[in-house]
């Protein structure tokens, strides 16, 4: 059977970034420009400077990304490229470089849904079984995923507010932690306790998610501290918001897995994967319950933006034979059921 090389490109927010991904599995090449030193400055990521940049670094980066591979464009079977969701500015400069080497080279041009990229970024560690349940927990989206197989996506639960590494950054923001805040909730929780009563998350349906009153609960814990002039352990807080928060998180994904039948396979994608106490509780705590699903949790380097898992997505589009057309726009609320 022949090779099928793709070259991917994910430039969706803050990271130009370029792969190239031979068979779904074998990572000829990851290369990814960071922008997180800028954006430290300004706490948060500001979407003018992130495009700028993005603009002055795709060229190099796709340069490096072949060379690494030791491919030429004539060895590449398609080109996918991050369609959405993202800041519109970010996704724009991917796409025009994505239909740029597409259109020069006489290749298929493959769009991707980002989220889709993440979910197939387990495919790097592991083969994924279907029906597959994927707790989607990024800085922009926390999402119950439900695959009947490769092809089909259904969203079971969805945020009503804040994502959960939204919520994770704007806490650290008020404490005075350094961007970006999740990390730094992950790390001081460690040295902390639960003992804060913070207000839990609560929804309509038992799959959604909802994370705007937890963070809320902590601006008024401290206000009502300043208030009364009483001390708190930094801590200790960042820890009793924490639990609160995956308390909640994992209570959805429990409810998934005790009443949508058939899964056999559970993962986690998204930069929130990398929290350690998330992934603790999901080995230790929920995994055992369920002997009968495979769970995976992906690599550290397999969590944050990428572009094999834009490449590995994109690969598994293009065996199923979608092609995408050259006016195609960036799409910034690229709903997941279109892909």
């Amino acid at each position: 059977m022949k090779d099928t090389i793709v070259l991917g490109i994910e430039s969706s927010c803050d990271e130009t970034a370029v792969a190239i991904v031979k068979n779904r599995k074998e990572v000829l090449s990851s290369v990814v420009a960071s922008q997180i030193d800028v954006h430290k400055e300004f706490g948060g990521v500001v979407p003018e400077v992130a495009s700028r940049i993005h603009v002055e670094n795709i060229s190099m980066v796709i340069d490096q990304a072949l060379k690494k591979a030791g491919c030429t464009m004539e060895e590449i079977d398609a080109v996918a490229v991050t369609q959405g969701p993202g800041l519109v500015g970010c996704l724009h400069i991917g796409l025009q470089a994505a239909k740029t080497m597409a259109w020069t080279f006489h290749k298929p041009l493959v769009a991707v849904h980002h989220i889709a990229g993440h979910i197939f970024a387990n495919e790097m560690v592991s083969d994924l079984q279907y029906p597959l349940l994927a707790l989607v927990v990024s800085g922009g989206h926390t999402e119950l995923v439900y695959l009947k197989d490769e092809n089909s996506f259904e969203v079971l639960g969805e945020t009503q507010d804040d994502a959960i590494g939204e919520a994770f950054d704007k806490v650290a923001r008020v404490m005075g932690l350094p961007y970006p805040g999740g990390p730094q909730i992950d790390r001081l929780a460690k040295e902390g306790n639960n003992v804060y009563a913070l207000a839990k998350p609560k929804t309509e349906n038992p799959m959604d998610f909802s994370f705007s009153g937890l963070k809320s609960s902590v601006l008024q814990f401290q206000a009502r501290c300043a208030r009364r002039q009483e001390n708190f352990v930094p801590a200790d807080l960042a820890c009793s918001f924490q639990e609160t928060a995956l308390e909640a998180l994992l209570s959805r994904v429990t409810y998934a897995l005790d009443h949508v039948s058939g899964i056999r396979h559970f993962v986690v994608a998204g930069g929130v994967a990398a929290n350690s106490r998330l992934r603790t509780l999901i080995t230790e705590t929920i995994a055992p319950n369920y002997p009968q699903i495979r769970f995976t949790i992906p690599p550290l380097s397999c969590c944050t933006d990428n572009a094999a898992m834009i490449a590995i997505a994109g690969t598994i589009a293009y065996q199923h034979g979608r092609r995408s057309s050259f006016d195609i726009g960036a799409q910034p609320g690229m709903p997941l059921e279109s892909e």
